[in-house]
């Protein structure tokens, strides 16, 4: 069968009461976005709890079902036949045609779950189970009900029109894009802040990313590799903003001035500086990194405590109490892994020294940055004066 109607399922957004029209309409939004890629005309529709793709003539269904698996906010995507006419003896010939449509394959068990949305229908729930389920039995006498566990839940709901559906594609969950602020990630070329942005994306926020490059020590492959996952992410998060910096004589400078095992954690601390000042300028009102406890020198207690130090906005981390492995799973779902293990090295790797320092104290690395005094401010705004921005809208 080609489905030319899809009923989209929301879970969190039913609990908003009185503010769930403006999470409703933002899921439509998203909705739209997403289909604007794929071949076809779409029709996007709310009807009291219930929001309507409708496909306007050919279009792709994989590709369809494929888009809308990537829209926060979306619990499940049901396939359905919509029927106008609610007459109630051909209502029986559409099931009957439903059933015989999608299972060719009569040797199965099933139910009918009916649902009136439309009070004003003459027959109650159980007596369309019924007799729904009777003229299902009359025309494949193979069929047997299961009420348990059938391998088909018919489900017929009369609301304006007749909804019949039994499938239900399980879509991500989470909540629409924009309906919680926005954020911006700190993106490197590594598997954990992809994730961590597609994490905090899936909770309504609207991210954008700012990655450090370290020309001539990372290439233009390592920086294409960015721009690359940002656009991965965007598949699901909607259009990013990179925001590139050139970060190398501000490394540099750490490098000849600070002590080596310190060079990590004074480097992070400017990254976060610089972060926190675009984030300002562009709206963002928190940073998100991918930072795991104790996976690197960088991401132990007290190295977290100290690039936190330099923030006043919050940063968000949600993959803190991950291990490797539980990220990569996340990373191969979403399908950043096989691009973030391209060997291009990213800004970070290139300076790391042999022995970092796993345990900073703060007043030892305050007074280490003071060695930057006479260069670094000014370092720092050339660096956000020359910040190139990329326009990543899930390309890929």
């Amino acid at each position: 069968m080609q489905y030319q109607s899809f009923l989209i399922k929301y879970a969190e957004i039913g609990t908003k009461g009185k503010n769930r029209y403006m999470f409703e309409d933002a899921l439509i939004r998203q909705i739209r976005y997403a289909l604007s890629s794929v071949d076809g005309e779409f029709d996007v529709t709310k009807e009291s709890g219930r929001i309507y793709v409708k496909a306007l003539g050919e279009y792709d269904y994989d590709d369809t079902i494929e888009a809308l698996k990537r829209v926060f906010g979306i619990a499940d995507i049901c396939p359905m036949v919509q029927i106008d006419d609610k007459d109630y003896e051909n209502l029986k010939k559409h099931v009957v045609e439903y059933m015989d449509q999608v299972y060719p394959d009569k040797n199965i068990t099933f139910k009918v779950d009916a649902r009136r949305g439309d009070k004003q229908y003459p027959v109650s729930s159980e007596q369309i189970n019924r007799d729904m389920g009777e003229a299902i039995l009359d025309a494949f006498p193979e069929m047997k009900v299961d009420v348990h566990h059938p391998d088909v839940l018919l489900r017929v709901e009369i609301r304006q029109k007749v909804n019949l559906f039994s499938l239900m594609i399980p879509g991500p969950g989470g909540m629409p894009i924009g309906t919680n602020g926005q954020a911006m990630l700190l993106l490197s070329g590594g598997i954990d802040s992809p994730v961590a942005g597609y994490m905090i994306a899936k909770r309504g926020v609207k991210i954008d990313a700012v990655y450090f490059h370290a020309p001539p020590y990372t290439s233009e492959r390592a920086k294409q590799k960015v721009v690359d996952l940002a656009n991965l992410v965007a598949r699901y998060s909607g259009p990013i903003n990179l925001h590139v910096v050139n970060f190398t004589d501000i490394q540099l400078y750490i490098y000849e001035q600070c002590p080596h095992e310190e060079l990590t954690i004074i480097m992070r601390r400017y990254m976060m500086r610089i972060a926190q000042a675009i984030a300002e300028k562009t709206g963002s009102i928190a940073l998100i990194t991918g930072e795991s406890i104790g996976q690197v020198a960088s991401q132990t207690l007290q190295s977290l405590a100290s690039t936190n130090e330099v923030c006043t906005m919050p940063v968000f981390r949600p993959v803190i109490g991950f291990d490797k492995q539980e990220i990569v799973d996340v990373s191969e779902k979403i399908g950043t892994y096989e691009t973030s293990i391209q060997p291009y090295e990213d800004c970070c790797t290139i300076f790391v020294a042999k022995h970092p320092v796993t345990k900073p104290n703060l007043k030892v690395i305050r007074n280490s940055e003071r060695h930057l005094e006479e260069k670094i401010d000014e370092m720092v705004k050339t660096a956000l004066d020359t910040v190139e921005v990329i326009a990543c809208r899930g390309e890929v």
